[in-house]
């Protein structure tokens, strides 16, 4: 159900220290921790972009991460799957756990991690390859596939969960690039989904396409989230209210509140959240 937020009047509410959530209500219809970040703090340098973030994630749900543009929920969104590594710069503190395992340990592989936690971009970035390689490359990759039938039923299977087989079924030889913008962004899915992942991070997915093609990604999200967990970025307020289980709201880098949606959206804790789900800022 849409939010309707626009109109609501503005209250006046204590504005707490740290970030606010409901425990056992707020989690009581959520599937079991799946990610769980403590005291995460990350630095470019000498800019600190977050300070001491505090996030519990859960499966069988989507989280959306909401906030004004600069505000640190992208930065944190690569956390959770090491993309920040690439970055020379950058230096994360703090603990990042999947399923009670640091993810930051020296031990733990930051390709298979990708695999485990998989990623969608803003933009759609197909490979310069066909549709079929697209979504065959990365379980040639990880060597999950011994024989071209079960590579052959890996693609199609991804492409049916993404929602694109029908439409691209009897041309898997064309290049990826040639798909529209919301086939390219749910060719990226199928790729992404095609090695399992446990959980899946989207970046704005929906924010280069058009409001049809982005109705086709919110209801394929919901689809994905009953064997997953998804955590998406996104700037537009209804969209997290469509597609999300609880919403954390983020500002100046750190952790204001997190909630169920719902609540977030009609009965915040704190007035920077109040100010930003009305439009008063951001």
């Amino acid at each position: 159900m849409e939010a309707k937020v626009e109109d609501r009047p503005a209250t006046t509410v204590e504005q707490p220290a740290e970030p606010k959530e409901t425990g056992d209500a707020a989690s009581s219809a959520l599937g079991e921790l799946k990610m769980k970040a403590t005291d995460v703090n990350l630095w470019y340098g000498d800019k600190q972009a977050l300070f001491d973030v505090n996030l519990e994630i859960f499966s069988q749900s989507v989280t959306a991460l909401i906030g004004p543009s600069g505000c640190g929920k992208s930065t944190f969104l690569r956390c959770l799957n090491r993309m920040n590594d690439v970055i020379d710069i950058c230096k994360v503190k703090g603990d990042i756990r999947l399923d009670g395992e640091d993810i930051y340990a020296p031990e733990v592989d930051p390709v298979q991690l990708r695999a485990r936690v998989g990623m969608v971009f803003q933009k759609p970035n197909p490979f310069p390859k066909s549709i079929y390689e697209n979504v065959a490359y990365a379980p040639r990759l990880h060597g999950l596939c011994a024989t071209k039938a079960q590579m052959d039923e890996v693609v199609e299977t991804s492409l049916i969960k993404a929602g694109l087989w029908e439409e691209v079924k009897d041309r898997l030889d064309a290049p990826g690039t040639g798909l529209s913008g919301g086939q390219q962004q749910r060719l990226c899915i199928a790729r992404a989904i095609s090695v399992n992942p446990e959980v899946l991070l989207m970046d704005e997915p929906c924010s280069a396409l058009d409001p049809i093609a982005t109705a086709t990604i919110e209801t394929l999200m919901d689809e994905l989230k009953e064997n997953l967990c998804i955590a998406i970025v996104t700037h537009s307020m209804q969209q997290a209210a469509r597609v999300s289980q609880r919403t954390a709201f983020f500002h100046l880098g750190k952790l204001v509140e997190v909630n169920d949606t719902s609540t977030i959206f009609t009965n915040p804790s704190d007035q920077r959240t109040q100010d930003y789900v009305t439009g008063r800022f951001g």
